[in-house]
């Protein structure tokens, strides 16, 4: 049986209920995280609940649990279910109440839920890139928000793997910002680029990582906004993401980038980045 949380109760899918009345149905009024699971441990879960609280913070709801009980939610539903390698998944919501746009009284409390699956890594993916499709970025201006409100995101995904793409590459006033569901980066003379942290883009816990082991490498870096045509001559390009890790990009609207593999500083990346893995999996619980 595949254990779910809900709320403070761990039961199978089936007993858990959700109202049709909760307002992430209705409003998408929530957010969310993914924390990946190696060896059975996970992987950044600190860092993943930081932003969960940050962002509910950025939506004026209160969550009733701390860090702390939050990973030790997602520690559970990992050995419960057995996932040795995958992902826990947690969603709050600010609640059931009747239909109107504004918050609901305090009364209504969030409705939290999560559950842990198997999802191995992409290996060939990473080893051999993936082609990416660009497309107007459209959304809100609060990316910075992990929130539930994903149909821009769903709209370029699927346009992207319309294309036979992986990824969508978002482009704001000709500016690159990120990808639907990850973050995007050039390289270019041995130069690490890729949009600052703001409001455009979700500040990504993988993306996160990977500045700090290239301030540990010694690979320069320039967080600075970028346009398409500056991005489509760049020698090297790599995504991030919880799930696809740093996975190479080595075509771009049908044009391959550098020799269409992939390139030294990303191949670098991914082997110490790896060893971050490693070092995970040699923790003793």
């Amino acid at each position: 049986m595949t254990t779910y949380f809900n709320n403070g109760v761990y039961a199978d899918k089936e007993t858990i209920k959700v109202s049709i009345d909760d307002r992430g149905y209705y409003f998408g009024d929530g957010v969310y995280e993914v924390i990946k699971v190696y060896d059975g441990k996970l992987y950044t879960d600190q860092e993943h609940f930081t932003r969960f609280l940050q962002s509910a913070k950025k939506i004026r709801m209160d969550l009733p649990y701390t860090i702390d009980e939050f990973t030790g939610i997602a520690k559970k539903l990992a050995a419960d279910n057995g996932i040795v390698e995958g992902h826990v998944y947690i969603q709050a919501t600010r609640g059931a109440a009747p239909r109107m746009h504004n918050f609901p009284g305090e009364e209504v409390e969030p409705m939290i839920t999560a559950y842990a699956i198997h999802n191995p890594r992409p290996l060939s993916k990473i080893k051999e890139g993936v082609a990416v499709k660009t497309t107007d970025d459209i959304r809100w201006l609060r990316c910075d928000i992990k929130s539930l409100n994903l149909l821009g995101n769903v709209l370029a995904k699927q346009e992207a793997y319309d294309a036979g793409c992986a990824e969508a590459v978002f482009v704001r006033d000709g500016i690159v910002t990120e990808g639907s569901s990850s973050n995007m980066f050039g390289v270019k003379d041995g130069i690490l680029y890729t949009h600052p942290a703001t409001n455009l883009i979700l500040n990504g816990i993988t993306r996160r990582v990977i500045l700090q082991l290239c301030a540990k490498h010694s690979i320069g870096v320039m967080e600075e906004p970028f346009t398409l045509e500056q991005f489509k001559e760049m020698d090297e390009l790599f995504l991030t993401s919880t799930t696809s890790e740093i996975t190479p990009i080595v075509s771009i609207d049908g044009k391959i980038v550098g020799d269409g593999a992939p390139g030294r500083v990303t191949e670098r990346l991914q082997q110490v980045f790896e060893e971050t893995i490693h070092e995970l999996k040699m923790e003793i619980n």
